[in-house]
């Protein structure tokens, strides 16, 4: 049962760089397409993934795609 004080605000993925290791399926998965590569390299000298800021519906097919168990979490908050 939703709590009546709190607002929902749309999921978004979060994206651990160090533990990304460019492989791009989770880009290449994103049904909305608001995943991309980095400008950037991590520790590891890899484009890591990153999320635009806008357009996640939360349906973690970029957590179930990724090889990597820590790279993506989907997250929901409340305001």
């Amino acid at each position: 049962m939703a709590n009546e004080n709190h607002e929902f605000v749309m999921p978004f993925p979060l994206i651990d760089s160090e533990e990304c290791k460019g492989c791009g399926r989770c880009v290449a998965a994103c049904p909305k397409k608001c995943l991309s590569f980095s400008e950037g390299f991590n520790r590891k000298s890899v484009k890591y993934a990153r999320y635009a800021g806008t357009g996640c519906s939360g349906c973690a097919i970029c957590f179930y795609t990724c090889p990597e168990p820590y790279a993506i979490e989907i997250h929901t908050v409340d305001k």
